[in-house]
């Protein structure tokens, strides 16, 4: 069982918010169990060693900070006392937040000069077109947002919130929730997604994401929450899952069955790729098997007691 869940910052802060690191190890190959972790594995094993193994660095995607942005105006938005959170408001946060956001993370600078050449020792001057287009992109996702709640009904219990729990010695669940609140006594869970709402061949992948929050929540808190919803603010749309015991306990054997294989191929060394229509959008194509190239070695791997032999 983990901590009790942390309470909520101060209503009143600077800059960017600094993520809430973990202090407690995982397996000491693998770390982790994470919903994106999790998914890199589930579609290909070799993309999970490259992101989780040899953490190979990728150049930052246009999509994921227009994404973080979003999600930091909405942070910040609920800081303010709620009649104040409205479209205005949060109009007047974006252009403060991306300036915090590029002094924060300035390799994020490349994501919006996409033609600049990466790696490089520093991040390219990104011209006012640029922050312009994206500041007027993230307005239509946040006008979006408002259409599908009004914030000033809503008080968070937990925003930004790291949970996690281990359900084996050497399996921990880790994620970060975007928001949590209580409604007529019972817990939601609430994510913000940037993009559009996925076709129906994808959405038991988003499904996953949210079964895996709930198991999480769960564990942690002792409380089954009585619903979870991914907002897609690229289109509107909704996604709603309202979890039972019976079928997180099954989604917990799943997920100690997918540990089971990863742990296993930490141990081989087989990490074994998977040609899919998801390869065009890989950062690591000029090193795949699939595509004609080689990976590079595996970093040498910790000495351990544990093996797949402990995880049950």
């Amino acid at each position: 069982m983990s901590e009790p869940l942390t309470e909520p910052d101060e209503p009143v802060r600077d800059g960017v918010r600094p993520r809430e690191v973990s202090g407690t190890p995982g397996h000491p190959v693998v770390g982790a169990l994470s919903p994106s972790r999790a998914g890199d594995f589930l579609s290909c094993g070799l993309l999970y060693r490259f992101r989780t193994i040899d953490r190979l660095p990728e150049r930052p995607g246009l999509a994921a900070f227009r994404g973080t942005l979003v999600h930091e105006v909405l942070d910040r938005l609920y800081d303010l006392p709620a009649p104040e959170r409205t479209v205005d408001e949060a109009g007047r946060i974006l252009a403060l937040a991306l300036s915090d956001l590029l002094e924060d993370e300035p390799e994020a600078a490349f994501a919006l000069v996409e033609d600049a050449d990466w790696p490089a020792d520093e991040p390219p001057t990104v011209p006012e077109a640029a922050t312009d287009q994206l500041l007027a992109d993230a307005t239509v996702l946040l006008d979006r947002y408002f259409v599908l709640e009004d914030p000033r009904g809503i008080e968070p219990t937990h925003r930004e919130q790291l949970v996690e729990v281990a359900l084996d010695p050497d399996l921990l669940l880790r994620g970060y929730v975007d928001r949590m609140d209580e409604t007529d006594g019972r817990l939601r869970v609430v994510d913000y997604k940037t993009g559009r709402a996925p076709g129906q061949q994808w959405e038991q992948q988003a499904m996953f994401q949210l079964r895996f929050y709930a198991l999480v929540v769960h564990r942690a808190t002792g409380r089954i929450p009585g619903r979870l919803q991914l907002l897609y603010l690229g289109n509107g749309e909704v996604l709603t899952y309202q979890p039972d015991e019976d079928d997180l306990d099954r989604f917990e054997r799943k997920l100690h069955a997918i540990w089971k294989a990863i742990t296993r191929a930490a141990d081989t060394g087989d990490w074994r790729p998977n040609r899919s229509a998801r390869c065009k959008w890989c950062s690591f194509q000029q090193m795949c098997p699939e595509f004609g190239g080689t990976p590079p070695p595996l970093p040498a791997m910790p000495v351990s007691e544990s093996s797949t032999t402990l995880v049950g």
